[in-house]
């Protein structure tokens, strides 16, 4: 009788387990669902480092925005642990030119009039247009004011010294599951085909009429995706 597969979700930038509410539901019924939370740690390898402290031997991930650059450092540290590999509405480029500048105004704006105001300029861009003015918005921002200023620095110091992540995808030979909304301006699907291109074996999902925030935005959808790939192949395992 084998143990339950442990899969980590691992959230973005001022998120926390809501992010993930839908997926981890679905998910439980097939594997022992851990969520960690990166509030005040300012680096992504040290975020990648934190997970595996309580890791097993053997473990699945897939990461969410700043969780997906989180999830090509543990693959990047720690590839013959990881069983199966997934990352949505991420990036793996390095920093662009004048992404310091943005990032920082950000952090002046939450440092100066607080996290509300914050989420008032940062929220809006995260979902699809049509979902502005909805219940959603507000389940967003009780999320993000769940974090501090300081929380929200060490998020942006951490995304502003991260490692250029593209010299990682060539070398990854797990099969990479690749999602992201059709409407997701922050990254966009051009930026996962990018990636796609790169990888030795992938499969994407395009999830329509959603934003940055897939998951909560297409719940159902993403989680559909989520448990057909971690139970393609997995039918001897203990549920």
């Amino acid at each position: 009788m084998t143990s339950r597969p442990v899969l980590y979700l691992l959230p973005g930038l001022l998120c926390d387990a809501a992010v993930w509410e839908h997926q981890e539901a679905s998910l439980a019924v097939h594997a022992e669902v851990r969520i960690p939370v990166f509030r005040g740690i300012a680096s992504f390898r040290e975020m990648a480092l934190s997970v595996l402290k309580d890791a097993p031997e053997k473990f699945s991930v897939v990461g969410h925005s700043m969780g997906g650059r989180v999830a090509f450092e543990l693959m990047h540290l720690v590839p013959e642990r990881i069983e199966k590999f997934g990352v949505m509405s991420v990036g793996a480029h390095p920093v662009q030119p004048g992404e310091r500048e943005k990032r920082m105004a950000l952090v002046e704006l939450a440092d100066q009039k607080g996290m509300e105001a914050l989420a008032d300029a940062w929220i809006p861009p995260m979902v699809a247009p049509a979902r502005r003015g909805t219940a959603l918005m507000q389940k967003i921002r009780d999320m993000v004011l769940r974090h501090t200023p300081f929380d929200h620095r060490c998020h942006i110091e951490a995304a502003l010294t991260r490692a250029d992540q593209t010299l990682y995808l060539p070398s990854i030979r797990h099969k990479v599951l690749l999602l992201c909304g059709t409407e997701d301006a922050w990254s966009p699907l051009v930026q996962h085909q990018k990636i796609q291109q790169q990888l030795a074996r992938s499969e994407l999902h395009s999830i329509a009429d959603a934003g940055h925030m897939v998951t909560m935005e297409q719940p159902e959808a993403v989680s559909r995706v989520l448990v057909d790939w971690f139970t393609a192949g997995q039918s001897h395992r203990v549920k």
